[in-house]
């Protein structure tokens, strides 16, 4: 199985070692077929590897304009009477990424999506949710759950999100290719993206997510908003099935509140109540999978590396 953990000194540490690993893989990648499509994660993790990778591609080391991307998610609710105002709020994934990637190119990536949470106004999916419960239905075995709905909706409003900002999502990475390496963080549950723990895999490709609370408080925890009333209830994500589809995943991990769910992907099979664990779907079937984790992050790894590495997975330490 083609799964390897990478244990890494610090932040900074990883951020270098996953820029290298992501740098190599686009750079084999454009020599052998002329382009490249990126997943892009993301929160506080990745900063210091897209730090890296601007530098890199600055300097020559890749073809920016060869690339594509996608990001993982998209949160709904953002404060803005517009979807302009909602794509430029400090919060959002789009000027997320501009502030910490696509800005700091000297040459833009040939396309970069990210899910269109901010063209759905979150006071009117409330009220459709509420007016047309036949419409839909919640999944998952926790607090975050996945919003489905039907096909057949009869809410114009719904109906409209399912086809125009979930499905057609997963249309534009098909028509790209597919994903050539997915850059993923993991939260606090061991959720990849929106992905929320104890949502069910089969089916849930694109996503529309009631926000777990444990997820509203990490981002208050985390700064990103000043209190739980500020955060956004709703997100659009791509879900595990669709994340791990891509031919490689990195992995990123750091800090203490990593180090329980990075274990417990490893150590137990896949379970949707550690969506991460998805990433050994991949591996089984030949894709490459890759931990870059800091020693916080790692430290039950470390005290379990003999269960680990009896399941196949290759643990190396770098020393830094």
């Amino acid at each position: 199985m083609p799964f390897k953990v990478i244990i890494t000194k610090d932040f900074e540490h990883m951020s270098a070692v996953g820029a290298k690993i992501v740098v190599g893989y686009i750079r084999r990648t454009l020599a052998r077929q002329g382009r490249f499509v990126l997943g892009l994660a993301t929160g506080n993790t990745p900063t210091g590897l897209y730090r890296h990778l601007a530098e890199a591609a600055n300097g020559g080391d890749f073809a920016a304009a060869s690339v594509a991307s996608f990001n993982l998610d998209e949160y709904i609710g953002l404060p803005g009477e517009n979807p302009q105002q909602r794509t430029l709020h400090p919060e959002s994934y789009s000027f997320f990424m501009i502030r910490e990637l696509f800005g700091r190119l000297r040459e833009n990536f040939r396309a970069a999506y990210v899910p269109w949470g901010a063209l759905i106004d979150q006071g009117r999916l409330e009220a459709e949710l509420a007016a047309y419960p036949d419409d839909w239905e919640k999944q998952g075995a926790d607090k975050g759950k996945a919003v489905v709905i039907r096909p057949e909706a009869a809410s114009d409003y719904l109906r409209w999100i399912r086809r125009e900002i979930l499905d057609a999502y997963e249309r534009e990475i098909a028509a790209a290719g597919g994903i050539d390496l997915h850059i993923v963080g993991v939260g606090g549950r061991g959720h990849v993206a929106f992905h929320e723990a104890g949502i069910p895999f089969p089916g849930n490709r694109m996503l529309l997510v009631q926000l777990d609370d444990n997820t509203i408080d990490n981002a208050v925890a985390d700064r990103h908003f000043s209190r739980r009333e500020e955060s956004p209830r709703f997100a659009v994500s791509m879900g595990a099935e669709l994340v791990y589809e891509a031919k490689a995943v990195l992995l990123l991990a750091n800090g203490k509140r990593k180090a329980e769910p990075v274990a417990a992907s490893l150590l137990e099979d896949v379970n949707e109540q550690v969506p991460i664990s998805y990433g050994q779907v991949l591996a089984g079937r030949g894709g490459e999978m890759t931990y870059v984790l800091d020693r916080e992050a790692a430290a039950e790894v470390l005290t379990q590396r003999d269960r680990i590495e009896s399941r196949g997975i290759e643990i190396e330490e770098l020393a830094g």
